[in-house]
């Protein structure tokens, strides 16, 4: 994913209210919209040097948001990708590449569908029955794929080299694990793919400290049959790409 216009570079003031953020761009103080509902432990450090997007939409209330933070020590190095809208798009465009072999070859694609209660699903795949030579025994169950947004590291931590989910407490996130399992019952397969927004990372841990529900709910998950993939970004201020696969150590 390339950004459609240059980022703008800037230095953060501070975050507040969770969707706000005051940045010197340019000498001048301008609020931005973050788009980003967790704590961002580590990446709101006033003087943190950010890159932001514009919009020039005239009905928007703020023009500029937050896109990347330069994460400085103790929170690790490098870029870090702080919008949870890209996750979604990135994961879709990688699965259709033929870029995660675990989730190649279904025959469609489609984004925010319906499921359990009241849930959408990030990603569904599904066989095309009117592939040449299909059939019912050839036909594989749809595979419903739950994105999360990853941006979590804690160096100083017994874990420091780890990414981690999720950054606070998730009742949405624990939710879907509900959910997902319960696709698994009904024969399909269920899948979360944890998209880490940084590149400096080795493998993938939950956040048991911060969410000590979420953690046991995954753990329960994977044993009834839901799956986990984890995969790395690679990121400048042009671009957001999938990069590799991570393990998972839970």
């Amino acid at each position: 994913m390339r950004f459609p216009t240059p980022l703008l570079q800037g230095r953060l003031i501070r975050r507040y209210k969770r969707f706000l953020a005051d940045v010197l761009l340019d000498g001048v103080e301008v609020t931005v919209h973050v788009p980003n509902s967790g704590s961002m432990i580590g990446l709101d450090l006033p003087g943190s040097a950010v890159w932001l997007s514009r919009s020039d939409n005239p009905k928007r209330k703020l023009a500029h948001t937050l896109e990347l933070v330069e994460a400085a020590a103790p929170w690790g190095e490098g870029l870090v990708g702080v919008n949870t809208g890209h996750p979604n798009a990135l994961v879709a465009a990688a699965i259709s590449a033929g870029t995660i072999p675990e989730l190649a070859g279904y025959g469609r694609l489609r984004r925010e569908v319906k499921y359990g209660r009241n849930s959408r699903i990030d990603v569904l795949l599904e066989d095309d029955p009117a592939k040449p030579g299909a059939n019912h025994l050839s036909l594989r169950p749809p595979a419903y794929v739950e994105v999360k947004n990853v941006h979590l590291r804690r160096p100083e931590g017994p874990h420091g080299d780890a990414a981690e989910f999720p950054d606070c407490v998730t009742a949405r996130g624990a939710k879907h694990l509900k959910e997902m399992t319960a696709m698994v019952a009904q024969g399909c397969r269920a899948v979360m793919l944890y998209l880490v927004q940084r590149g400096d990372c080795s493998h993938f841990r939950t956040a048991a400290d911060l969410d000590p529900a979420y953690h046991d709910g995954l753990r329960r998950a994977l044993d009834s049959g839901v799956e986990a993939l984890c995969w790395s970004c690679a990121i400048t201020p042009e671009s957001i790409e999938l990069d590799r696969p991570l393990p998972i150590r839970l």
